[in-house]
């Protein structure tokens, strides 16, 4: 009777376990779907999925779910978004991507194209100033334009030069950003694959900008109460992503950040069913891609004050299949992380922890600048970790190993 109970333990236990990948596969698979359109803020598409993480977190048993709203200023390209090379149609997403300030352009140009061999700026600046080139459109290598910044702000600034648009080649797959959206700039940056002819004589435009004004987003917050409610946990994670490059090419982000999304929710049922000692919230925020506007605006209306958080975990594109864990802490988290290094010493989870510089690229950052004990999780490096920023981060492309083990080790954590 006693082996009996055990194996109907262990069936159990190994059910319970199949049940958590299985509703983690589910939310990222439902997130980077086409019906939220990349999850950014043109069509609606983050708000969407806002609402569906609500009533996910409701599903799961957690005591309370809070909509936080907040607003912010955004460009989007929800609209036309053509162009043509020598007549030949670009994709976007693939074979073009544009910055996120890029204002809308029409028309067609001619090509110019910066000799790096002989760089000469004031010679750039008298071709363009010729009939021949009159309006055209700069083509560059991305890392050289870099080496000499100075010289093409000039040719991004209107009342400079009358070239109408620059184009960067960069590396593949091609990445697209929105930190710094939140303005629209007099002309726009077009970065292409190295694979762009470099003997074309002239390029077609028809691209549309909208720009978002006070644009009201919301983070949700999922409670569930502990036994004790004078201290607190925070999971995080953020939900939204880039959205859409035209009418048709979004950016699904199944690795950043649906995982990390995924994470929290399971964490919530997880805990909903297993009372803690302190109180828990599970902060999903939208606003990380607009340069952490979700979590800043907690951080300024946090749901219980800032001092009573013992700890802050951090969760964005955790189910890759690197063996080791990136992290970044906080000074005041330290304490903490020996910790964590200590159960992953003792259980195995991850070949190491890398812990690296603190820096302000995902939602731990707002907190860990007010003195907030807080981690982030973040899988680099892994063979999903390359397709992020791009089209290809999508459910076909999606890696699930590190979700258990990144569980686990929070769950370990908590439980000490």
């Amino acid at each position: 009777m006693k082996k009996w109970l055990l194996l109907v333990l262990a069936v159990v236990a190994l059910q319970l376990n199949a049940q958590d990948i299985a509703h983690y596969k589910k939310i990222v698979k439902e997130l980077s779907s086409a019906k939220y359109q990349g999850r950014g803020y043109a069509e609606d598409g983050a708000n969407k999925a806002g609402r569906w993480i609500a009533k996910e977190f409701a599903k799961v048993g957690v005591d309370e779910v809070v909509c936080q709203p907040f607003t912010l200023n955004i460009n989007t390209f929800p609209g036309k978004m053509e162009m043509r090379v020598d007549g030949k149609r670009q994709r976007p997403g693939v074979d073009f991507t544009l910055r996120e300030f890029n204002p809308s352009i029409q028309g067609e140009f001619p090509l110019y194209y910066v000799d790096t061999l002989n760089y000469n700026p004031e010679k750039i600046l008298a071709d363009l100033a010729t009939p021949q080139y009159e309006g055209a459109a700069v083509v560059c290598d991305f890392m050289f334009t870099f080496k000499h910044a100075a010289d093409f702000r000039k040719l991004q600034r209107k009342q400079e030069c009358s070239n109408s648009a620059l184009i960067y080649t960069w590396e593949t797959p091609l990445k697209f950003y929105k930190a710094y959206g939140e303005v629209v700039r007099e002309k726009p940056i077009i970065w292409v694959t190295p694979d762009f002819p470099q003997d074309a004589t002239r390029v077609r435009f028809d691209m549309e900008n909208e720009f978002l004004k006070d644009y009201e987003c919301f983070n949700v917050i999922a409670k569930v109460e502990g036994f004790r409610h004078d201290s607190c946990y925070l999971f995080t994670a953020h939900y939204d992503h880039l959205g859409k490059l035209g009418k048709k090419t979004y950016y699904p982000g199944a690795h950043d950040n649906a995982s990390g999304t995924a994470a929290i929710i399971t964490l919530a049922a997880y805990y909903a069913q297993h009372k803690p000692a302190y109180d828990m919230y599970f902060v999903a925020f939208s606003g990380e891609d607009a340069n952490l506007r979700g979590s800043e605006w907690y951080a300024t209306h946090p749901l219980a004050p800032l001092s009573q958080i013992k700890y802050l975990i951090n969760l964005d594109m955790i189910g890759d299949n690197n063996p080791a864990q990136y992290c970044e802490v906080s000074d005041e988290g330290m304490e903490g992380f020996a910790r964590f290094e200590q159960i992953n010493a003792e259980k195995g989870y991850f070949q190491a922890l890398d812990r690296a510089e603190l820096a302000g690229n995902s939602d731990h950052y707002p907190f860990a600048q007010r003195g907030v004990p807080c981690i982030f999780f973040m899988n680099e490096d892994g063979d999903a970790f390359k397709f992020y920023h791009t089209v290809y981060d999508s459910w076909k492309n999606a890696i699930f190993d590190n979700y258990e083990p990144t569980f686990k080790l929070i769950r370990d954590f908590i439980g000490e």
